[in-house]
C-alpha cells in the first residue's frame, strides 16, 4: 500500500464514515482498517486524520501502542514466541533465536516471501505447557529448538515455497 489507490482511499474513507456517530471512533476505525489491509502505514493514518480531525500524532500513538496494530505488512503466518517467565526459564529465548535463524528475520520483521512474521510476546497464557509458540493463534506446546526447522519446513511445503 505504498501509494494509496483510489479504491483503497475510498474504502478507508468509508470505514471512517461508519463511525461518525461514535464519541470515540478511533479504535473501531483502526481495527477495521487493520482487518481489511493487515497494517496501517503513515499514509493511511494521515487520511484517517484528515477525515476524522483526529491528529496524526494521536493515531500514530494508538497504532504503535497496541500490538494488534502494525505499521508494516504482516506475513501469512504470524509466529509468536512467548517470552513470559515460565516460557523464558524453559528456553524460550533459544527458540525465538532459532526461528530467527531459520527464517532469516528478527522479531518484529516479516520474511521477504511474505509468509512469516516473527513476534516476541510477553505471555500467551500457556504457562502450564511452556515453552509455547503461537502460529496464527494455534498454540504449539512444549516447543523445543529441535522442532523449529521442521515446523517452518512443513509450512513452506504446504505453501509450495522453497526453504
Amino acid at each position: 500500500m505504498a501509494k494509496l489507490s483510489a479504491s483503497a482511499t475510498a474504502k478507508i474513507l468509508e470505514i471512517c464514515d461508519r463511525y461518525t456517530d461514535e464519541k470515540t471512533p478511533l479504535m473501531m476505525i483502526l481495527s477495521d482498517i487493520q482487518n481489511e489491509y493487515g497494517y496501517i502505514p503513515l499514509e493511511v493514518q494521515e487520511l484517517v486524520s484528515a477525515r476524522t480531525g483526529i491528529s496524526v500524532a494521536e493515531i500514530y500513538g494508538v497504532v504503535t501502542f497496541y500490538s494488534f496494530f502494525s505499521l508494516t505488512p504482516k506475513g501469512k503466518y504470524i509466529v509468536g514466541c512467548c517470552l513470559g517467565t515460565a516460557c523464558y526459564v524453559k528456553g524460550a529465548q533459544q527458540i525465538i533465536d532459532k526461528f530467527s535463524e531459520v527464517l532469516g528475520i528478527k522479531p518484529g520483521e516479516t520474511s521477504a516471501d511474505g509468509l512469516f512474521t516473527l513476534d516476541a510476546l510477553r505471555c500467551i497464557g500457556a504457562c502450564g505447557i511452556a515453552p509455547a509458540v503461537s502460529i496464527n493463534g494455534q498454540v504449539h506446546p512444549k516447543m523445543s529448538v529441535d522442532k523449529v526447522k521442521n515446523i517452518v519446513e512443513e509450512i513452506r511445503a504446504k505453501e509450495g515455497a522453497a526453504a
